[in-house]
């Protein structure tokens, strides 16, 4: 009998925890579901999964200062997450900071150049 296709639910960026709040309680009964169904078929269906949205990932080895591990731990576990993938979402957010301070430097440059 062949395995039920199971879609992923991709959790978005929420710009508040109201508006996170909402999305959860909206889409409760579907997430439940899903995590029903793939723990039915063996495929378990965890935070950082939602949260990559099935995109693969690249392992990596980092030195990093004891004490800068020891603090992405302690506010990992704050927050319920363990702490790869407390730094996973640090490095993320700090890349799309950058890009996007970069696009309106970008912008900002093109905008000068048009003026003169």
């Amino acid at each position: 009998m062949p395995k039920a296709k199971t879609q992923a639910a991709i959790i978005p960026k929420f710009r508040s925890e109201a508006e996170e709040a909402a999305w959860w309680d909206v889409h409760r009964s579907e997430i439940e579901a899903e995590i029903r169904r793939r723990m039915k078929h063996d495929k378990p269906l965890t935070l950082e999964n939602l949260l990559r949205g099935g995109k693969p990932s690249q392992p990596v080895t980092l030195r990093i200062l004891k004490e800068d591990l020891e603090k992405a731990r302690r506010l990992a576990a704050k927050k319920g997450l363990r702490y790869q993938t407390y730094i996973k979402m640090l490095l993320r957010e700090a890349l799309a900071k950058t890009e996007e301070e970069a696009l309106e430097a970008s912008r900002a440059a093109a905008g000068s150049r048009h003026q003169r």
